[in-house]
């Protein structure tokens, strides 16, 4: 076996080898070696057995993988992998052995094992497709379906799209291409940034994979092989954000127990057999938890009622149905209310694997194109140039085509209105003129979703991109560091109109927010300001009386937090509540008063990265980073730093790397994550980029293997 590792100045491993197998072999080994505490945690959070070492903080998490069977989907996907595209199993399996030959080494470095007395796992060939299930199964936010189903019960029908964009628990991105008509060199620009929960070590893994076949450099997700969303071939580059569409459904379901112990559920030709099975969680430091894994013909249960022993602490009605035995066709004792998962894999028994090979093999926009028509899971807008001029703007992944209720609501099961069509619908895409923006806001993958993001960010980076035509990558980072909000606007309006009755302090608050410049920038203190008037506005809403039934706790499992808190959701919606809603126009006024009076009252805020700090996850949290570093930027900013207004200004949710591919010069492109290459704390490549992200800057991307240093062993 021939494997070289290099590594440039920030530590990234560029790896060479002599065919693509023995290179996935590679990048498995360099990964477990460089994050193997990483990937035994992902390892983990696939399979559902995070609480045995993590405690019974997870035990939701764990339920709800083993409930969704994410596990068992990456088998059989694996297993259909095999028998379509035998190479490409090879390649992952390839991947799999280096990861297993690598974690020995990788975790005597990690003093995470030590910490929590594990030994690394053993991978096998299915864990990556796991791992890439896991990571994305709540990213395209199905758990919103059921915050719309409290809604339209407690507050209304009309109300039920009222809080419709994207919140806190939903990943996006910006992406941008730039022709060459519109650069100083005459090629391409391919820039952006994911936004996702920023996890430490980081979702992202800078790389380059060389062979006689390619050499690629881009943005790894440790466990996966390949480079799946981010990659510079040379003369194609790519790269994607969140299409925000609709492709998961969720099920109300009756099931009902027979004499012998099984499950049936009630479908559109009655009631058939479900298939049941008990698993058992360890959980560190308590007593193991036996759930009931039932899954129907239409998916996974994930939220069971009164039936069996799974989701504690939900039980009863859970989906807001108010069927009866007339409306189901049974005079059954005993049924019980449930909520079932379909989800593209689960059905087809596809993850779109095979186009990681073919995108490394790739060297025009048309061998992008083709690729990815195969792409599955999550759906994406994806954006691509070539050194010929190329360009490509267009939507993957797999949208079932379905009655539009069901991107809506929770739909009932037995209702055959509600089945899938045999075959996905077709995927939208757009001429690239001069310029083109993805950023989750409604465009070219509107008919495709529900919720999108607001259009201020998109808005904003084509207005940045219209005010030139001589970009290169080193101007491109102004466009990622952008701080303008405008979604303030509409709060400074209503804060425009409150003149009348304010303390003189209030009126002092007033007069600041009326001058300021709308930029989010760390060091402002009217930037703080108009975050502590916005979370006191939002605080008030959100106590209204006319959301008095969303504060009631939804029967939900926790886990689903995050989409049903009434806070978040007002939060995330101020734009639309402070001029439309059920809370009353002359309320609005006089909450914004009210809030105003409340800041003008307190102490004088900081500037906002005093508060607005950066709030990573970490498996094991190190009291050594009580105090990360404070953040500019706003959830609604190209520069999108996101917080909770109204309950917490720290940033869980950031840039997970950014990037620019030039397609003229490769050396001249740039990329940067959060923290470093390394994984392990005390290396000296483990946080080393994070001045870098915080200033906004992009570390080179080096290519030339002369000016890389050759890892020895």
């Amino acid at each position: 076996m021939s494997i070289e590792v290099y590594r440039d100045a920030w530590g990234v491993p560029h790896l060479r080898a002599t065919d693509p197998e023995e290179l996935a072999f590679a990048q498995g080994r360099v990964t477990a070696r460089d994050r193997a505490w990483q990937l035994e945690v992902e390892r983990h959070r696939a399979q559902g057995t995070t609480a045995a070492f993590l405690g019974a903080a997870e035990l939701g998490w764990d339920t709800f993988v083993r409930q969704a069977r994410l596990a068992d989907t990456a088998r059989r996907c694996l297993e259909r992998l095999e028998t379509s595209d035998a190479p490409t199993a090879a390649w992952v399996r390839a991947y799999v052995d280096g990861v297993n030959d690598g974690l020995a080494d990788g975790a005597s470095r990690a003093p995470e094992f030590a910490e929590t007395g594990l030994a690394p796992g053993r991978w096998e060939p299915w864990t990556p497709l796991a791992v890439w299930l896991s990571t994305h199964i709540l990213f395209a936010g199905f758990p919103t379906k059921l915050w719309r189903e409290q809604v339209a019960r407690r507050l209304g029908e009309e109300w039920t799209q009222l809080f419709a964009t994207d919140g806190p628990g939903t990943a996006g991105s910006n992406g941008w291409v730039v022709s060459g008509e519109r650069t100083a060199s005459g090629a391409a620009l391919v820039a952006g940034d994911p936004h996702r929960f920023i996890e430490a070590p980081g979702v992202y893994q800078q790389i380059r994979l060389a062979c006689p076949a390619y050499d690629v450099v881009g943005l790894a997700v440790p466990g996966i092989p390949g480079l799946a969303h981010f990659g510079h071939t040379g003369s194609v580059a790519w790269a994607i954000t969140n299409a925000m569409a609709d492709y998961q459904d969720l099920y109300r379901e009756r099931l009902r127990r027979l004499p012998d112990g099984g499950v049936e559920a009630l479908g559109p030709e009655g009631w058939a057999p479900a298939a049941a099975h008990t698993e058992t969680i360890e959980v560190a430091g308590g007593e193991p938890v036996v759930i009931e894994v039932v899954e129907t013909d239409r998916g996974p249960v994930i939220i069971d009622g009164d039936g069996g022993p799974q989701a504690p602490g939900t039980g009863g009605d859970l989906s807001g149905s108010d069927a009866s035995d007339s409306d189901t066709g049974s005079s059954d004792a005993g049924v019980w209310e449930a909520v079932s998962l379909r989800y593209p894999p689960r059905v087809t028994g596809e993850l779109g694997f095979g186009v990681l090979p073919a995108l490394l093999r790739a060297r025009t926009v048309g061998d992008v194109d083709a690729a990815v028509d195969r792409w599955v899971e999550p759906v994406n807008v994806l954006q691509a140039a070539d050194t010929r001029g190329g360009l490509l703007h267009r939507v993957a992944g797999h949208v079932p085509v379905r009655d539009r209720a069901n991107s809506l609501r929770l739909v009932p099961a037995w209702d055959r209105t509600h089945a899938w069509a045999p075959e996905p619908a077709p995927l939208p895409r757009a001429e690239v003129r001069g310029h083109a923006v993805m950023a989750n806001a409604r465009g070219l993958a509107a008919p495709l979703g529900v919720e999108f993001a607001p259009p201020h960010r998109a808005a904003r980076i084509g207005e940045l991109l219209d005010a030139s035509a001589d970009w290169t990558p080193e101007s491109t980072t102004a466009v990622h560091t952008d701080t303008d909000n405008p979604s303030a606007a509409r709060l400074l309006t209503a804060v425009e109109r409150a003149a009348d009755g304010l303390s003189p302090a209030a009126s002092a608050v007033r007069e600041r927010l009326l001058g300021w410049d709308r930029r989010m920038d760390a060091e402002s203190a009217d930037a703080g300001l108009y975050a502590a008037v916005r979370g006191a506005v939002v605080r008030r809403l959100a106590g209204h009386e006319a959301f008095a039934a969303l504060r009631e706790p939804a029967p939900y499992p926790e886990l689903f937090r995050p989409w049903l808190a009434l806070g978040p959701r007002v939060a995330f919606a101020l734009e639309t509540l402070l001029t439309s809603g059920p809370v009353p126009a002359g309320d609005v006024d006089r909450i914004v008063r009210e809030a105003l009076d409340e800041v003008g009252a307190g102490e004088p805020p900081a500037g906002w990265g005093v508060t607005h700090r950066l709030a990573p996850w970490q498996a094991l949290p190190d009291a050594d980073d009580a105090q990360w570093p404070g953040l500019a930027g706003d959830h609604d900013c190209v520069l999108s730093t996101s917080s909770v207004p109204g309950w917490t200004d720290r940033s869980a949710r950031a840039s997970a790397a950014r990037y620019v591919w030039d397609l003229g010069d490769r050396e001249r492109s740039g990329w940067i994550v959060p923290f470093g290459a390394s994984g392990v704390p005390g290396d000296p490549h483990h946080r080393d980029q994070l001045p870098l992200w915080l200033r906004g800057e992009l570390a080179p991307v080096t290519t030339d293997w002369q000016n890389l240093t050759k890892e020895q062993g």
